[in-house]
């Protein structure tokens, strides 16, 4: 059993007064930190929260969820996160899934869950006694689950992915191996702490004793505007995020030393542009299953190997293997990856598991190939997934969605690009009659978060389908079906 002292309190203990979060006109430092998640904590042991249980967050970016995912873990709960953008019936089955006791959240959620399981926001979680004991976990077990996310599988239902101490703790170590620390080092973050990408800035936080400028949401404005005055040296982006924040500045803010790219390859282009302006991006490879980040590219490669990820961070290995056969370099094949921050597992999914390892290494299904130094670019992300403005998106999902109408015999959906999303997903449908989009659009709405839902509905004969009569989706794109340009 590998153990380690609880980040927070361990951080707060050698150096309580560094600013550990800043959010608007606000700041934290660690020591306050450690005081408001302990009587946070005591609020949880009262609602009859206890250690080895399972409770879901769903929140917006703020210090409140920032602290409760610190006070979850003084009481060794494992934490759900709900991505917000998700329907009731979408949220309800992760919940069941995950086996969660409680939902902590914002009154603007509570009651869509009222009835479903106990539920508690800020406002209605018990208010501490003075008499209160409460059984404080001053350790973290490395090999134990810390946090869940549920990520969509190309079939069937979203899959919790299990991220231990132990991920999170590698993940962030490789990142400052590749990426260095430094005293001033500051990390903005307007992705969703729901994601790996935003939630695991809070723990470099706590790791490397770093602040952290949280934003609700990514407001070009609001973003640029932080990092002059927080004098912000890290950020991590998406593709939207990324042109956004060049269409808006001429030249790179001087304190900013590095944008973390992620969420799939970035046009060129922009890559390109990025280097005119002089902003330090660094692309990045990863995944929920590889808690963040993976593989990056090393700053001193960012000019010289624009449009590749990268090598593995250090202490993780990748490899391009087709079929049973190690890929020479330039030969395209499946992503394998191996390292400290790769997951436990999917929650309560031994099947899918095992599927998803081969002697150690993770099989990412995402197409790529390595030149001949050992860099890795990107070819595909998953050869079905879209990706829009940082969101993945399953096309399996929608189609069962769409093929719960009468009228709908078969359904495709693959991704068409938008220019300011990157990709949107579009459907093809075969049907028995004419349907309105109304009456399609009405279908999602009741089932799919907004971000899922078609940009665009075509009716066709037949879908395109190999041998064994399955669906080629990017055949949709590539025999006519869709015109990239409309």
């Amino acid at each position: 059993m590998m153990k380690q002292p609880n980040w927070l309190l361990h951080r707060a203990y050698l150096t309580p007064d560094r600013v550990a979060l800043i959010y608007q006109d606000q700041e934290w430092t660690f020591r306050d930190l450690a005081f408001e998640v302990d009587r946070l904590a005591n609020r949880l042991s009262r609602a009859s929260l206890k250690k080895g249980e399972t409770v879901a967050i769903l929140m917006n970016n703020h210090p409140d969820m920032v602290m409760l995912v610190h006070a979850c873990f003084l009481l060794g709960v494992k934490i759900v996160l709900l991505n917000n953008k998700l329907t009731k019936a979408e949220r309800l089955y992760q919940l069941e899934d995950a086996k969660a006791k409680a939902l902590l959240t914002e009154p603007f959620y509570a009651k869509d869950h009222d009835g479903d399981l106990p539920v508690y926001t800020m406002e209605t979680l018990p208010v501490a006694g003075q008499d209160d004991e409460k059984k404080i976990e001053n350790d973290v077990d490395l090999n134990e689950t810390a946090t869940i996310m549920y990520t969509s599988g190309t079939t069937g239902r979203p899959k919790g992915v299990e991220q231990t101490f132990g991920n999170h703790f590698h993940s962030a170590v490789s990142s400052a191996l590749n990426l260095g620390i430094r005293e001033e080092d500051r990390w903005l973050i307007a992705l969703p702490l729901f994601h790996i990408s935003g939630l695991s800035a809070l723990f470099k936080s706590v790791i490397y004793g770093m602040a952290v400028v949280l934003h609700q949401k990514f407001d070009v404005d609001e973003v640029k505007d932080s990092i002059e005055r927080h004098h912000v040296t890290m950020i991590s982006v998406v593709q939207t995020m990324l042109s956004r924040l060049l269409s808006r500045l001429e030249e790179c803010p001087s304190s900013l030393r590095c944008l973390l790219l992620g969420g799939g390859p970035a046009p060129y282009t922009l890559l390109q542009e990025s280097k005119e302006k002089g902003f330090p991006v660094f692309q990045s490879y990863g995944m929920t299953e590889t808690c963040s980040q993976i593989v990056t590219l090393a700053p001193e490669f960012s000019m010289e190997k624009l449009g590749s990820a990268g090598k593995p961070l250090f202490g993780c290995e990748l490899k391009i293997q087709d079929g049973e056969r190690i890929c020479r370099p330039f030969e395209h094949g499946e992503i394998m990856v191996k390292g400290a921050n790769v997951m436990k597992g999917y929650l309560h999914r031994q099947e899918a598991t095992a599927a998803a390892f081969e002697q150690g290494w993770l099989k990412t299904g995402d197409i790529g190939y390595v030149d001949e130094e050992g860099f890795l670019f990107v070819l595909d992300r998953r050869s079905d997934l879209i990706i829009s403005g940082g969101e993945n998106i399953y096309p399996a999902e929608i189609e069962a969605v769409l093929l719960t109408h009468p009228h709908v015999k078969e359904a495709g959906v693959t991704g068409m690009y938008h220019e300011r999303w990157g990709e949107v997903p579009a459907a093809f449908l075969v049907a028995d009659r004419q349907i309105s989009e109304s009456e399609l659009y009405a279908l999602c709405e009741s089932q799919l978060a907004k971000y899922k839902w078609p940009a665009a509905f075509h009716f066709v004969d037949e879908l395109p389908r190999n041998a064994s009569n399955k669906l080629q989706r990017h055949r949709l794109k590539s025999k006519g079906f869709l015109d990239d340009s409309n």
